[in-house]
């Protein structure tokens, strides 16, 4: 019997989920709804399914409608791709209605939240899902081989630097993200991905938490310091935008058209705003430190206006050292092809065995998104045809273990002080 399937939230996101429903997991999967605050926006949806996907329309229900959703369309999954601080009204809501629910990271933004989302977990008894296509990545799944296998013994330190560029970086800026309420910044809403790697390549959990950062190259106060003079609101139909590398022009793309311009007169959403503009609350530049339950140490930065996308991560162990270097594409959120994003233009992984040569670790080619994760992720969602060695599958508590390194992040920003991850929640 096919997994009936609810999606709440038609932004950038939930295409990559919908998208792979109608397509390639008919056999095992039916879209039976879909559920966003804007009716414009599920509109365009439905025109995709018919269109693009030779599907049929599905029934669109406005957020204030979502739990008759639930009794009128029975799925035994909600996919939730919503804004990031909203993740958790319908997480909840779906489980006490009867449904596991899969959730796009973050799983929420704050220590709260996320302690109502595992009160909920054990008060239902549902199963919630948390999607790390990172961790289904080649080159991240083969540095938890190599750690699992002991190719460095006992890991004591990882550095992790991730590279944020000047197109894909500057898009936090332009939209929902901007506003720390909205997604707990990138640390929360990017740095999830990176913290829940380092989780899954250790097989630990953070103990303590350490960050500085700030906005310092973004937003109108630091532009007018670098001596910037021609300031717009939102740049679609602004003159002053027309030459900025930075501007995003939703009248030339005709899926963002579709799926926000032609939709903000419901809800006032702008996809374009000037990355610098007043009201950006998120941080840009971040540096953060981290002890593990294993003794373990992360030092971690990221930057969003870098001249290249991709990461640097150094492993030092008891045995030697494992180094990764990848160079991703640059994207635009639902700008572009979902294949795009989180592509690969280079990759290495290097070992240095502590008394012998170092050597080039092969990385198996795979076709699609974030390396070619997001076509292994898709099927272990919606086929689960096999045992997987890695344990890539991401629950509650992992998303859990993901965002608490952020959002203790986020109040050592404000405090100055190390934060105790364990005083966050209780499991």
């Amino acid at each position: 019997m096919k997994k009936r399937y609810a999606v709440v939230g038609t932004g950038g996101r939930a295409e990559f989920f919908y998208g792979a429903i109608v397509k390639d997991f008919q056999e095992t999967s039916e879209l039976v709804a879909i559920c966003d605050i804007n009716q414009t926006r599920m509109n365009y949806t439905n025109q995709l399914l018919v269109d693009k996907y030779e599907y049929n329309a599905v029934p669109t229900y406005k957020a204030d409608q979502f739990e008759e959703m639930i009794r009128n369309e029975k799925p035994d999954y909600v996919i939730v791709t919503s804004v990031d601080r909203t993740h958790h009204t319908y997480i909840i809501k779906a489980m006490e209605l009867g449904c596991d629910v899969i959730s796009e990271k973050p799983m929420t933004v704050d220590e709260e939240k996320c302690q109502e989302i595992l009160d909920a977990t054990k008060r239902t008894g549902r199963q919630l899902r948390v999607t790390f296509n990172y961790r289904y990545a080649p080159h991240n799944t083969k540095i938890r081989e190599l750690i699992m296998d002991g190719a460095v013994g006992d890991v004591h330190s990882v550095h992790f630097e991730w590279l944020l560029n000047t197109e894909h970086g500057a898009d936090y800026f332009r939209r929902w993200h901007r506003d720390k309420r909205n997604g707990g910044g990138l640390l929360v809403h990017k740095s999830t991905h990176h913290f829940d790697l380092v989780n899954f390549w250790l097989g630990t959990r953070p103990d303590t938490v350490f960050a500085m950062g700030g906005l310092m190259f973004y937003g109108r106060e630091n532009a007018e310091k670098r001596g910037e003079t021609k300031f717009y609101q939102r740049a679609t139909g602004n003159e002053n935008a027309k030459d900025d590398p930075f501007a995003l022009h939703l009248d030339t793309n005709k899926h963002l058209k579709g799926m926000y311009l032609d939709a903000e007169h419901e809800d006032g959403y702008q996809r374009d705003q000037s990355v610098f503009g007043d009201g950006i609350s998120i941080e840009d530049t971040m540096g953060v430190m981290v002890r593990y339950k294993n003794k373990a140490i992360l030092t971690y930065s990221l930057n969003a206006y870098m001249p290249w996308e991709g990461f640097n991560v150094m492993i030092n162990g008891s045995k030697g050292r494992i180094e990764l270097r990848v160079v991703e594409k640059s994207y635009v959120n639902s700008g572009g092809d979902k294949a795009d994003e989180g592509a690969l233009k280079t990759k290495s992984i290097k070992v240095f065995p502590m008394f012998a040569a170092p050597y080039e670790v092969e990385i198996e080619e795979l076709a699609g998104g974030h390396g070619g994760g997001d076509p292994i992720l898709l099927r272990d969602i919606f086929d689960k045809a096999s045992d997987d060695r890695f344990a890539r599958a991401a629950s509650h508590v992992d998303g859990a273990m993901s965002i608490l390194t952020g959002i203790a992040g986020n109040i050592s920003l404000r405090t100055g002080q190390p934060v105790a991850v364990d005083k966050l929640v209780t499991f």
